[in-house]
């Protein structure tokens, strides 16, 4: 498609603005390290929580949603809203620890929570895992839905995409650091879901598709519409809804919802002015992201099936679309519709996702391999200019890794999965390494080598050597199981942590629970100096937030859906559950303050 001036001066003018923002914050904002990779730690809640929502409506979302609304209906998503569970829990007993610890990213949490060589190994190896192979996958699913975009809006090969949408980012993001990731963050915010109410209301205006009403009762639509999977097929309800909520939450490591918090999510908890700022913003955060944003998303990817049925009918529409054509594509397919004008401001939207999750991966993990890496092991004496310097010529160098990987990944459902299956097992021990003082650093290595061995055996070997493939939850489960009985059995044979790193972490974190029990009993038997915490016990009241607040956004999120779907007196009722649940929270949060 060709973009009319007017379009062009929609792009044009957001990269002028980022452009801008990256600039200023460069001049006056980043005066070290600290501010590069955290904001000095004074950021107010609304604008972190913004961040948050902005950095997780990237450009692979949308395809994401629309690949699986295509092949398993609107009840598919509960592979990604079970993380709401994950969310919520975060918010309400593990933002206030995770201030309270100081660090400047979650990996130096290793040496504050741990003692001896493995634990520095441990810190240094996941800085690099992380910030650097991970990292990088995670940026290329990302690019990917930019390459299919970019094909399908703008006739854009996927070699030309990569190297345009990731000049001008990497620009931006290595200027600005954080502060100007934030800042740009939350014009991208409101761009980002104007673009998306814009592409719903133009797709359901498709000649196809006759506007809501007609779209609810098409033939290819009727069977996807179901908020929850049925009962009457076991497979499809424990694939798509049981094993999510029973045990996907909490066991796998997925960016933007670690069990525990963690990553950049973490990262903007230690960029809050306080405790009650990094509280404030990561509900906000799971608020807007679980209940707010879905619909649209869904609307569209609902519309593509009336106008794109098949693979086919994808092949018939963009001939030059090759390798890239897959279920995915219904969402950048749709927008093909929109009219001069609005398109450019939807392009801009989609620029706007887009950068505002590269730039923060960029910058999270460039933190990483900075502060964990280079300035602990590399160059211990690196000063905080210096440390600005390099973390800007790691940004750049991600995001030229970024580029070469992406073109090789052809699916972003597929990339979900992987991810999902290599961080499986690994939760848990990220819940419980805060209230149990028998986890140490070999149980965490082995969490993750354990979990990572499990997900190239199926990925690869399982293949090769025969089997009959797995169904995706089955793969899961199991895999869930080795990584857990394994870390457990690593962690009662091996060397606990060092009793001075353990009491130094209680008066630091003051994690509180009967899991510390014994180390405290101890070190008062040894007259070691101990930090009484005042109050009881947070965490009961906490994990009561978590359900109030958990039920209130799943019900606004269902709720919204049946107002869609025309089920008013159910979609009141729902409505009426989430003002209940803001009520009960409100009042255990006062006790939990």
């Amino acid at each position: 498609m060709a973009l009319s001036t007017l379009d062009w001066s929609f792009v044009i003018g957001f990269f002028i603005i980022s452009l801008g923002i990256g600039i200023w914050t460069a001049k006056w904002g980043n005066k070290d390290a600290s501010d590069y990779f955290t904001a000095g730690g004074k950021m107010p809640w609304w604008l972190l929580g913004v961040s948050m929502v902005a950095t997780t409506f990237s450009t692979d979302t949308p395809n994401l949603v629309t690949d699986i609304v295509r092949q398993n209906g609107v009840s598919g998503n509960w592979a990604w809203w079970a993380f709401l569970l994950t969310g919520m829990l975060t918010v309400f007993i593990y933002a206030r620890l995770w201030k309270k610890s100081g660090v400047v990213t979650d990996v130096e949490f290793y040496e504050l929570r741990y003692s001896g060589k493995i634990a520095r190994f441990l810190r240094g190896f996941r800085a690099i895992y992380l910030g650097l192979l991970f990292n990088v996958m995670i940026m290329a699913t990302v690019s990917l839905a930019a390459i299919k975009i970019g094909g399908v809006l703008l006739g854009l090969s996927p070699l030309q995409t990569v190297v345009i949408a990731g000049t001008v980012t990497v620009i931006y993001s290595s200027l600005g650091g954080l502060k100007g990731v934030l800042i740009t963050d939350f014009v991208q915010f409101f761009l980002s879901i104007g673009g998306a109410i814009i592409a719903a209301v133009v797709s359901l205006q498709h000649p196809k598709v006759g506007g809501l009403s007609n779209l609810l009762k098409h033939e290819n639509v009727v069977d996807k519409l179901d908020l929850f999977p049925s009962f009457s097929n076991p497979e499809i309800f424990i694939t798509l809804l049981l094993i999510p909520l029973l045990v996907q939450w909490w066991s796998v490591w997925y960016p933007g919802a670690e069990p525990g918090g963690g990553g950049y999510i973490a990262q903007r908890m230690f960029a809050a002015k306080n405790e009650d700022h990094s509280i404030k913003a990561v509900l906000f955060f799971n608020a807007a992201h679980y209940a707010l944003r879905p619909w649209p998303w869904i609307i569209v990817a609902l519309c593509s099936l009336v106008v794109f049925p098949d693979l086919e009918s994808f092949r018939t529409a963009f001939p030059n679309a090759g390798s890239i054509i897959n279920h995915d594509m219904g969402y950048p397919a749709m927008l093909t519709f929109i009219p001069s004008g609005l398109l450019g401001l939807v392009v801009t939207s989609l620029i706007a996702a887009y950068m505002s999750t590269i730039s923060t991966h960029l910058n999270w993990g460039a933190s990483y391999i900075v502060n964990d890496f280079y300035k602990r092991f590399a160059k211990p004496d690196a000063t905080q200019k210096e440390m600005l310097n390099v973390g800007r010529i790691i940004t750049v160098l991600l995001m030229v890794l970024t580029m070469i990987f992406a073109l090789l990944l052809d699916n972003a459902l597929g990339a979900f999965q992987i991810l999902l299956q290599i961080g499986a097992g690994t939760g848990l021990i990220f819940i419980l390494r805060w209230f149990w003082w028998r986890i140490n650093a070999a149980s965490e290595m082995a969490a993750m080598i354990i979990s990572f061995l499990v997900a190239i055996y199926f990925g690869v070997f399982h293949k090769m050597m025969g089997f009959e493939p797995l169904a995706s939850w089955m793969e899961l489960v199991i895999g869930v199981g080795i990584t857990t009985v394994g870390w457990i059995i690593v962690a009662y044979t091996s060397q606990p942590t060092s009793m001075e790193v353990m009491i130094s972490f209680i008066n630091k974190v003051s994690p509180g629970g009967p899991g510390w029990t014994k180390i405290i009993n101890k070190a008062k038997a040894d007259g070691l100096q101990l930090s009484e915490p005042s109050g009881p016990w947070k965490v009961p009241i906490g994990i009561l937030c978590m359900i109030a607040g958990t039920i209130g956004i799943y019900a606004f999120l269902m709720g919204t859906g049946l107002f869609i779907y025309g089920r008013y007196l159910n979609a009141i009722i729902l409505m009426g559950v989430t003002v209940v649940s803001i009520v009960v929270l409100k009042r255990f949060w006062s006790r939990l303050s």
